[in-house]
């Protein structure tokens, strides 16, 4: 066999060689639908199990392009958040089917789940990232702190109605939400020895931003939170501390939320 000859079928080894090692089997769709799912090391350096659901996936989807993407939140991780995690399991029985509509929903005790799109906005606002650690103020089902906990693992809630907060427990637990961490207590003070936060939501309207909340904002945190009366259109409010620790907020958008309640039912 001549030199070229030679060189030709060595070339072609190592092309098959390379291809062979670069090959990776396709799982089939839906395969792992309900496999908890971690982020690889080697992108965050922070690994946590989240539940996975087949169920009405199609319609999450849906509702991230239709309510949510068209409407302008853009963050990814957001974005893949409110495809995963299933709002009807989030929802009273007799509400199921109308779980994907862009609307807030009751869920009992003068409670509302928000629509998905506050949910997401809000989210975003955040800015968060694998690794930080969130505080919410009114757990209620649970469905903002699932939502936050696809983000990164360390959510911590805060629910005063115990009936509320005891449910939103038992449904982490049954859904596979391990990583977040619920108590039932009055929010205004926050949880200062679970603190301080990189971030804060507050999914209720409190009539001025809760001083201990703010000292509970690590420097270089965020905090959103709605402000205003009961019963009337309130300001969502952005608040920053830099990092010398002052304090700026800013308004964002008008919206309607149930008042922040400080008396434990």
């Amino acid at each position: 066999m001549g030199i070229r000859s030679r060189l030709a079928g060595l070339a072609a080894l190592v092309v098959a060689v390379a291809a062979l090692l670069c090959l990776r089997p396709a799982a089939p769709d839906g395969a792992a639908a309900d496999a908890p799912a971690a982020r690889p090391a080697s992108a965050t350096g922070i690994e946590w199990e989240r539940p996975r659901f087949a169920d009405r996936a199609a319609e999450r989807r849906a509702m991230v392009r239709r309510d949510i993407q068209r409407e302008g939140v853009r963050d990814p991780a957001v974005l893949a958040a409110m495809r995963q995690v299933p709002r009807h399991e989030f929802v009273p029985a007799g509400y199921r089917r109308r779980a994907y509509d862009d609307r807030p929903l009751p869920i009992g005790h003068g409670q509302t789940i928000s629509q998905p799109y506050i949910v997401a906005y809000m989210t975003q606002q955040l800015g968060l990232k694998p690794g930080d650690k969130v505080l919410e103020i009114g757990t209620g089902s649970g469905y903002q702190a699932a939502v936050l906990s696809e983000i990164t693992p360390h959510v911590f809630t805060i629910e005063i109605v115990r009936a509320l907060g005891e449910a939103a427990k038992a449904r982490f637990k049954r859904l596979g939400y391990k990583t977040i961490q619920c108590k039932i207590a009055d929010g205004y003070y926050g949880w200062p020895d679970r603190g301080p936060f990189d971030a804060i939501i507050v999914t209720c309207a409190a009539g001025t931003i809760p001083p201990p909340l703010v000292k509970q904002l690590k420097p270089g945190g965020r905090m959103c939170i709605p402000v205003g009366p009961t019963g009337a259109t309130q300001r969502l409010i952005l608040v920053t501390k830099d990092a010398q620790g002052q304090v700026k907020s800013r308004s964002l958008i008008p919206v309607v939320f149930v008042p922040l309640t400080r008396k434990a039912r």
